[in-house]
This record gives structure tokens, C-alpha cells and sequence, in this order.
């Protein structure tokens, strides 16, 4: 079946942001990950609430995504309850899994790293979401999967979400392609800045 439009032109920016990506990663170095948390907190002074007994999911890092591990410590030392993203099958939303420091995980396909099935499933409140582009709107450019598209959707049925793109600066754009399956996010976290998405 050919690609749509929409399909194509996302395509092509994936080609286009993965060295960009790769070489904002090299650049930004390990200080990144602290400079993440520091504009994280700054996040929350602007009003990204989170309250004590929500969750957040956040995700371990592949390849050369802004890292979120010392994010996730740091919430987790405010007795904040944290989880990682678990692939439930191909076309079904993502569950999460209760993670806490120096929990054993296990690998999975893509170099994936999942809390064990003994971990408990939470209904986090606040997503951390991975990315390749994203623009001021909040449009998102993922990795075609669709993984979390799917899980936005399906939880803002029943509860409300908060979904807050991980990026370095570099992949902001001015503008993302989308179409109605996109889940638009709320917030954007750089290692520079913060960003409330105009929606």
C-alpha cells in the first residue's frame, strides 16, 4: 500500500532528524541529563503540577535519546512513584510497570529495558515521552509505531494525562507533520528550556 502524504513527509524528516539527534546527543554530553532535571523542576515552578500520590512514567533510554534515568531518581527521592513502559503486543497501548532504583531489567527487542513481570502495573498521570521532532503545538514526531499514540489516546478516555516530550533543543521545529492518529503532547523538556505546548 503506498504512503500517504502525511505518511511520506514523516518519513522523510525521520531520515533527517536521526544524525541531528545523534549529533545533538554527542554535543550535549553527560551534563544533559542533569541539565534535563534542572528544567524539569523548572517545569513544575511553571505548572507542570504533579501531586504526591501521582505516577510518572518515564523511560530508559536507547541509542542516543535524552536520558531520563537521573529525572526519574530525582522524582523518586521526593517519594514520587515512577514506571517504565512495558510492549504488551504490536497493536495494543503500552503498559507501565512500577520502577524504583537498582531494579534488575529485563531486555527486550530494540534494546529495550522493561521492570519483570513481578513489577506492578500503575496508571501513570504524568508520560515522559521519547521523540525524534516536535514543534510548538505539541505535534510529535515518533518512531513509527505508533506505541505511544495509541496509550495517549486510550488513557485520556478514562483519565486525565499529562504527556511532556523528553528532546534536546535541536529537534524543535516549526512545524511536525500529523494526521488524526497523533496524539498531541502537553509540554516540552529540553536541556535548555521548557516549553507549555500552545495546543
Amino acid at each position: 500500500m503506498p504512503l500517504s502524504h502525511i505518511d511520506e513527509a514523516k518519513r522523510q524528516l525521520a531520515e533527517k532528524m536521526r544524525p541531528l539527534r545523534r549529533e545533538a546527543h554527542r554535543r550535549a554530553g553527560r551534563a544533559a541529563a542533569e541539565d534535563l532535571w534542572q528544567q524539569f523542576e523548572d517545569a513544575r515552578r511553571q505548572g507542570l503540577i504533579i501531586d504526591s500520590d501521582d505516577v510518572v512514567s518515564g523511560y530508559w533510554p536507547i541509542r542516543d535519546e535524552l536520558d531520563t534515568r537521573l529525572l526519574l531518581t530525582g522524582l523518586t527521592d521526593q517519594g514520587i512513584r515512577c514506571a517504565l513502559p512495558v510492549v504488551d503486543g504490536r497493536d495494543k497501548p503500552l503498559l507501565f510497570r512500577r520502577w524504583q532504583p537498582g531494579l534488575e531489567l529485563v531486555q527486550r527487542s530494540f534494546g529495550l529495558s522493561e521492570p519483570p513481570e513481578a513489577a506492578r502495573v500503575l496508571t501513570p498521570r504524568v508520560l515522559l515521552v521519547p521523540l525524534l521532532a516536535v514543534d510548538s503545538r505539541g505535534n510529535r514526531l515518533g518512531y513509527g509505531g505508533g506505541y505511544y499514540d495509541r496509550t495517549l489516546s486510550f488513557l485520556r478516555q478514562s483519565v486525565p494525562i499529562v504527556a511532556v516530550g523528553i528532546a534536546f533543543e535541536a529537534q524543535r521545529l516549526a512545524d511536525v507533520p500529523y494526521d488524526r492518529r497523533d496524539a498531541a503532547l502537553d509540554w516540552v523538556v529540553t536541556e535548555n528550556s521548557t516549553y507549555r505546548c500552545a495546543g
